[in-house]
Order: C-alpha cells, then structure tokens, then sequence
C-alpha cells in the first residue's frame, strides 16, 4: 500500500458493491431511508373579496345636503385605504360641475386642494368662472392609487355618480378622467368628444370631457386642445 500512495494513487475502487446503508438504520434516521420528503403543495391562493356592493337606490340620500354624510360613512363606497374619504364641495344649480376621478393625495379635509386644485383654480380663472360658482366632485371618496376601475364599475359606482350628478343638477359638467366615461354609460372605444350629455332621470346636462388634471398639467398640447373644445362648447347654446 506504501508503494501505491508514493506513486500517487490515494483511491481504491473494488466491483462488488458494499451496503453502506444497512435495513437497521439507527434512530432517527428512518426519513433518511426513505429519501427527500415531497414538497407540500402550494396551496391555491384565495380568490379576492368580491368589491362591496351599493344598496338599493331607495337608501340614498334625496337631497344634495345629505349626500355629503352618505359619502363619508356609506361602507360599501370602497374598501379602505391609507389615504381619508373627502367630500365633496359646493352648492346645487352650480354653473359648472368638475368631476375628477378621486381626489389629490394630499387632500384631507377639502377636495382638490393641493397643486391639482390651484390648476384647476387657474383654469376656471381664465374661463371666467368664480371658483363659489363651480361643484366639485369625485368618483372615489378617498384617493385610490391603482384603482381596479372594473371593480368600481360592477359595485354600482356608477349609478352613485349618475345620482350625485342628478342631485347636484349643474347647468354644465366638465369630467378630468377617462377612466370615468365608462361609469356614465360611454363607450370606451369612442372619443371622450362624442359624450355631449349625461340624460339621468329625464334630465339632460351638457359635459364635456377630456385628460384627468395630472396629464393636463405634464402635457401642454393637451391643454391647448382642451381649451379649444372649451371654447366650442360654452359657445353653443344650452
């Protein structure tokens, strides 16, 4: 053996096999003969929570003056958030209704009162419209980032908002959002342009929509555009 490790050799390797693992195992080896355990199954994950669906129509409120407490405790108006409800804001028979999809994120007890709201303030300005002669609005009650916006749609969202808009009965409506179209019966695969009128209950309201506030702001195209349909459209008898 001596003259084969000084040449180098420090393996032996024989034909016959040899049971290196006996049947007597000792304890606490027994998973050990039976080899690597399977893995537990994955299991499925839980299908999420249906979105809340609103009441009856019947338990909403009547009266604009009432809607402004349903909005801020009605449970089923959303799932929760981080971010808190905020009201809307304004009187009824305004001159002009804005409807935003939710509100800033740095709203808290005022709709649209952060960098949002001071452009919005600045447009009105232009267009000539006192800022006690608007109503403002939004689809959600708080400020919702990654909205599941089809998830809105089947909770009867959109009859809320058809009902608020009814309630607040605005001479005009102008909606930043197009997320919002579709909750007021517009097809998604038309222009914002071809919704002319909300027709709810036997009224009819003019409206115009067009880019939620934010892309107006980054896209100053966009508000070239936008300011000329406006002028188009205030210049067209009600």
């Amino acid at each position: 053996m001596d003259w084969w490790r000084e040449a180098g050799v420090d393996l032996q390797f024989l034909d016959e096999t040899h049971p290196w693992i006996t049947n007597e195992a000792p304890a606490g080896q027994e998973a050990a003969k039976a080899g690597p355990r399977p893995a537990a199954p994955t299991p499925e994950p839980e299908p999420p929570a249906p979105p809340p669906v609103l009441a009856q129509r019947e338990s909403w409120p009547q009266k604009l003056e009432d809607f402004a407490s349903w909005w801020m405790t009605e449970p089923a108006l959303d799932q929760g958030g981080a971010h808190p409800r905020v009201p809307p804001r304004g009187s009824a028979h305004a001159e002009l209704m804005v409807l935003v999809a939710e509100p800033e994120a740095s709203d808290r007890d005022e709709l649209l009162s952060g960098p949002l709201g001071a452009f919005l303030d600045s447009m009105l300005a232009a267009m000539g419209i006192a800022a006690e002669r608007t109503y403002r609005a939004a689809v959600l009650p708080r400020h919702t980032p990654l909205a599941d916006w089809d998830a809105v749609a089947r909770s009867g969202m959109g009859e809320a908002v058809l009902h608020h808009i009814g309630l607040a009965a605005p001479e005009r409506l102008v909606v930043f959002g197009r997320n919002i179209l579709p909750l007021l019966g517009h097809d998604p695969a038309q222009s914002p342009a071809n919704l002319q009128n909300i027709d709810h209950q036997g009224k009819s309201i003019p409206v115009i929509a067009g880019w939620d506030l934010a892309a107006l702001v980054a896209r100053p195209k966009a508000q070239s555009a936008f300011w000329q349909r406006w002028l188009d459209w205030t210049d067209s008898p009600l």
